[in-house]
């Protein structure tokens, strides 16, 4: 019986890499989207033609019904969930004098309330089966803050430690509970950088370039592995050295 991986926000960019990976890696992949069903149909036709085995599931991950509605229909469907990977994001830039209440609540929701419903739903299913594993998408400046980005900062910081403390309640149970921590990606989130930020970016990096989702992708499927069996509230930073 293959292993089953809901995969947050996977229609496109870090999501999408890391849904080809684990497809890759057998898994049968479940495609988280909200509104973009477009590239969650193109991601879905890359995994049929690798071979893949999957489905596509539409649902607000800020919706704490919707995400129940998401997890039974899987449950009903394979009968268990064997890998969670919160990747669902937003970024934004704002001045921390300049952002709204609604801003703040709304990057709050996608990063941090999300991952709580999303684990509380999947979880009982892993707790019954005494196994299971999470990875959260970070990022490295919800370690280190960054300036114009607090309330992506905060949430991202928020997301670090959930992960540790839900590491060490959940362990006993055979769950383990990682985060991976990306630098500058080159993604659709990069979209709103002019071609000299970015290439300042690169240049400030000490590897001398942007990431690639597939790095980041490797990193989850590390994490996923039995190689990582022995590895529980942690948090891997591929940035390139940007944040050492």
């Amino acid at each position: 019986m293959a292993s089953v991986a809901l995969i947050t926000g996977a229609s496109r960019g870090i999501g999408r890499a890391v849904a080809l990976r684990l497809a890759r890696d057998g898994y049968t992949v479940v495609l988280n989207y909200r509104r973009n069903e477009r590239a969650a149909q193109d991601t879905a036709q890359i995994l049929q033609a690798l071979g893949a085995d999957g489905m596509l599931c539409c649902a607000d991950v800020t919706d704490e019904s919707a995400v129940r509605r998401m997890v039974k229909t899987i449950e009903e469907q394979y009968g268990h969930i064997d890998l969670l990977v919160n990747n669902a994001g937003v970024a934004e830039q704002a001045l921390f004098t300049d952002l709204t209440a609604s801003q703040w609540r709304a990057m709050m929701d996608v990063h941090v309330n999300a991952a709580f419903y999303t684990c509380s739903a999947v979880l009982p299913l892993m707790i019954r089966r005494k196994s299971g594993c999470i990875v959260n998408i970070a990022s490295m400046w919800g370690q280190v803050g960054a300036s114009c980005e607090v309330h992506y900062s905060t949430a991202k910081a928020a997301l670090i430690g959930l992960t540790k403390a839900l590491a060490k309640e959940v362990g006993p149970s055979g769950i383990r509970v990682n985060c991976v921590s990306p630098g500058a990606v080159d993604t659709d989130m990069m979209a709103g950088f002019s071609d000299a930020d970015r290439e300042a970016i690169a240049g400030e990096t000490p590897l001398g370039r942007l990431g690639k989702p597939e790095e980041i992708a490797s990193a989850v499927s590390f994490l996923a592995s039995s190689d990582a069996s022995f590895i529980t509230g942690q948090v891997i930073a591929p940035n390139g050295g940007l944040v050492i």
